[in-house]
This record gives structure tokens, sequence and C-alpha cells, in this order.
């Protein structure tokens, strides 16, 4: 029986103490620690790392405080269009959905592709369709809808702007984001783990951006961009602004640095994140565990919302660099 590890994210970003109250940082710290326990009570009997990171991302959709199920951000057109995708370290199966609407739990729809369907990603109506077939839940509009996040979404209407984040305080009387640089959050949620028998899972779920238009869909629901899995090498779940995540192919990068130069895992996501991705204005950070049970969370802002969980006795919740 090796180490079992499940790490966590929900959200990386310009998050400055700052700007946050007590109140606010307490209910962040505590939905954190609430993902981890779902996830790592699974481990603890010997449970799969796949379960693991299904329960810990769940955990984080139903909390209104991430941009991902319950909390996603609103479109253009007033609604929520919520991305997941989830992969299995020891065949490198994988499901992934992109724009759908109403699912309570993307994630459990990205779990259902993988294990119910011979494909990997389903979009939109059609993505729906199957979901029904398969008794995924629904929820109505008014499930996630938040003041916030409305108010939010006029404020970007009104410069015109597409927000990269869930949390951004956009000025109203400016003609531009005037204060992204204080306030840039990006609030994909994601999880990976290493199970007890060396087994590797990651999955991400977002919202996208506040005023998306045109189905625009990011790097968390892409095999290999946003998430990635793989037994041989690791388990990767990223969060940050997604154009330059999928052109980086970033979460399959940090495998592609364990697996042909021989890189830890902390070394190959310090150069996707901290060098590559910097070079392309790629910002956000990334999760990983690798098959020995080792963490890594590693992020180019100023804050990520973070934790990870060990069978070795470590145990950290984090915000702040």
């Amino acid at each position: 029986m090796s180490k079992f590890t499940i790490a966590i994210h929900g959200g990386a970003g310009t998050i400055s103490k700052k700007s946050m109250t007590p109140e606010k940082e307490a209910a962040y710290l505590k939905v954190l620690n609430e993902a981890l326990d779902a996830g790592y009570k699974i481990l603890e009997k010997n449970g799969d790392a796949l379960d693991a990171v299904k329960a810990a991302v769940i955990e984080l959709e139903n909390n209104s405080l991430f941009n991902a199920g319950k909390g996603s951000v609103f479109t253009n057109a007033g609604t929520h269009e919520m991305d997941a995708s989830i992969m299995d370290g020891r065949d490198l199966s994988a499901g992934a959905v992109a724009a759908v609407k109403n699912i309570r739990n993307p994630i459990e729809l990205a779990y259902a592709v993988m294990r119910k369907s011979e494909h990997v990603f389903l979009i939109g109506n059609g993505a729906e369709e199957f979901a029904k077939q398969n008794e995924i839940a629904f929820e109505p509009d008014e499930y996630f809808y938040s003041e916030f996040r409305y108010k939010q979404l006029q404020k970007a209407k009104k410069i015109n702007e597409t927000a990269l984040d869930h949390d951004i305080n956009i000025d109203e009387s400016s003609s531009a984001k005037a204060s992204e640089d204080e306030e840039r959050k990006f609030g994909t949620v994601g999880a990976v783990a290493c199970d007890a028998n060396g087994n590797l899972a990651a999955a991400t779920s977002t919202g996208g951006m506040t005023n998306k238009q045109y189905g625009r869909v990011g790097d968390s629901p892409i095999i290999g961009a946003g998430t990635y899995a793989n037994n041989k090498t690791c388990a990767i779940s990223c969060t940050g602004h997604g154009e330059p995540f999928i052109k980086a192919v970033t979460a399959y990068d940090v495998s592609c640095l364990i697996e042909y130069k021989g890189l830890s895992l902390e070394e190959a996501m310090n150069i996707v994140v901290n060098d590559k991705l910097l070079k392309i204005d790629g910002d956000g950070g990334m999760i990983g565990v690798d098959a020995k049970g080792n963490a890594a969370l590693i992020f180019n802002s100023e804050g990520m919302y973070r934790g990870f969980c060990s069978s070795d006795g470590r145990r950290e919740v984090a915000i702040y660099r």
C-alpha cells in the first residue's frame, strides 16, 4: 500500500488579503476543508482516486462561492453554461462536457460520459439529452441564480467586457476593467488524487467567464489542457485564463516533462506554470499528484484557493501566496 493523497483548488488569480473580509475568508476555508474531507474519506477506506476526485469536486460545485455548478457565472445571454471533465490514470479513460445548462453537478455528467458512453466529449443539447437518459440531476434556473453574479454580469455588459473570473469588482464608472488587477480570480474548481494502489485521477469543473459569448469554452473540459491523468506520470487539474492553457496543452505538458525528461512532479509543474505559461500571458495555476503520492500546488498569480491532505499526516489549506 502506497501513500495516498488528494489535492483540490477553487481558482487562482489576484487574491489579496486586503480585499477579503474575515467572514468570507473563513467561509472559503470551511468549504475547502469540507471538499478535502469528502475525497480523503474515500481514499482512507481504500477507495479509488477517481471516486475521491469526483466527491471533492461535487462539494465545490454545490457551494456558490465557486464558479462551478451552483455558483456558475452568467453568460452574455443571462444563462449558465458549464463545463467539466474527469480522467482515470489507470487506462486514460476520460469524460467531458461543455456548454451544458441546468445540470446540478456537471462533474457527474462528465463521469457518466466516461462510464456509460463510447465517447469522451459531449456538448450542449446533446450532452443534456444524454444526461436525461442517464438520470443525471437537473435544477431550475433559480438554483443557479445569485444577485451578486447577476450584478457582475450587468457591470461587465455595461463596459462590454468579458470577465476572466468569478469575483471581479468592475468599476461601473470606468470604461475599462479598472480594478481587474486588484480583484482577478479564476473560479474553476478541481481535484487530483493518488489512491493507496498508486492509481491517479483528475477532475475539473467551471462556469466559465462572466458575459461569455458565442458558446466560448475554456481549458477545463479539454483533456490534456485543463485536466489530465496517467498512472505513469501524474494527475493535473488547472485553473486560469483558459485560452493560453489550451494553447500550451498545459496539463499534458507536465506529464510529458515527467515521462520524457525524467523531471519530478514539482519541477515539471514549475516549468509549465512559471515559464511556459507566463511567456504567453497564461495567468493561473494547477494542482498535481504523482503515483508516489507526492503533491504540488503551483500558481503564478497572487493566490490560489487550494488544499491537500496525505496519509503521511500532512495537510494544508491556503488562499494566499
